[in-house]
């Protein structure tokens, strides 16, 4: 092999990770000296040279970070943003934001970028289109330290900022059900994304605890406006429709609301709905939304904090996982208990 042989090329012919093989050449003392020894005797034989992105980091700072999210329609990863600005800020970073908008050869480009302007950390949220990682795995790579947020993917040892998905999906259907709904349905994100194979598990869950059965026409995957308008008159025009709604996001209860007023169904008394978000579209629709609060903000300020940690030195070790906290926020769109 010759000197394009890369970290990943690396950790594939020992069987060990990217960021064990980064922190092994950089003689990290997380990593055994087994380790070390294994990973300098292969990168010498394969006539391994480091990434120059990471050498010019070396060389020079730029106090400018990289923010990757998925959408800024969203009032959730805008509040995120928020957050992030004022910690990086006021510590006097920064901060360059690129929107995948939810597809993955976008993401690969934004990635690039953060790459190209020598970005000292990023803090991604994946998009829902994304299966391979790779392109995340060359920040890595490069000795760059990444925060994820909201929504992570697998087999990274990068420190994780995230809600507890199934708990707060949990909550928000045991308050339709302690409301009265006897039947619900889940418009939900697609399983490939951990917020949708958590809050689907959450809906089930509490399901289950109430002794209702789990019915798969009452699940359907739609977690935007348009897919929600489908997908509520799908369920309306079931033999026996749902008399209550959890959905994914707040714009796709919007979505639900909007096409059950134009049927002419009563909200909440003929059928209760339930967002995920307490956003802004929260206040704004009539009947106002009842909501799982995500707290965006508060997340992002803990992520950028953690990354800002990571980059000047403070924080070492591997990555961790941070869980914030999330209520019900009731309002109109749900019966009072």
């Amino acid at each position: 092999m010759n000197s394009q042989v890369t970290i990943k090329d690396i950790a594939k012919a020992l069987g060990i990770s990217a960021s064990t093989v980064s922190r092994a050449l950089k003689d990290h003392p997380d990593i055994s000296r087994d380790t070390k020894d294994a990973v300098n005797e292969l990168a010498k034989k394969l006539h391994y040279k480091p990434n120059a992105v990471a050498l010019s980091l070396k060389n020079s700072k730029t106090y400018t970070i990289g923010v990757i999210i998925p959408e800024l329609v969203h009032y959730f990863f805008s509040s995120v943003i928020s957050g992030i600005e004022d910690v990086a800020y006021d510590a006097g970073y920064n901060v360059m934001i690129c929107q995948s908008n939810e597809k993955y050869e976008r993401e690969i480009i934004n990635t690039q970028a953060l790459l190209s302007n020598r970005v000292e950390g990023a803090l991604i949220s994946i998009s829902k289109e994304t299966m391979d990682f790779s392109h995340l795995q060359l920040i890595e790579e490069s000795g760059i330290p990444i925060v994820f947020f909201d929504r992570i993917p697998d087999g990274f040892e990068s420190d994780n900022v995230i809600i507890d998905d199934q708990k707060a999906a949990y909550n928000a259907v045991c308050h339709l059900i302690e409301s009265g709904c006897k039947r619900i349905a889940h418009l939900a994100a697609p399983n490939s994304l951990g917020i949708g194979k958590f809050r689907l598990e959450g809906y089930k869950e509490a399901l289950r605890d109430h002794n209702m059965p789990y019915l798969e026409d009452y699940v359907i995957v739609a977690d935007s406006f348009d897919l929600a308008a489908i997908a509520t008159r799908n369920l309306i025009q079931l033999p026996t429709p749902p008399d209550g709604i959890f959905t994914v996001n707040d714009l796709t209860a919007v979505g639900v609301m909007k096409t059950l007023q134009k049927m002419g169904i009563a909200i909440p008394d003929k059928v209760a709905i339930m967002g995920f978000s307490a956003g802004s579209y929260s206040d704004i629709t009539t009947p106002t939304l009842s909501s799982v609060d995500q707290h965006g903000y508060e997340m992002g300020i803990k992520a950028a904090t953690i990354l800002l940690e990571r980059i000047e030195g403070k924080r070492k070790g591997p990555g961790e996982t941070f869980f914030i906290e999330t209520n019900l926020v009731i309002r109109e769109s749900t019966k009072k208990i």
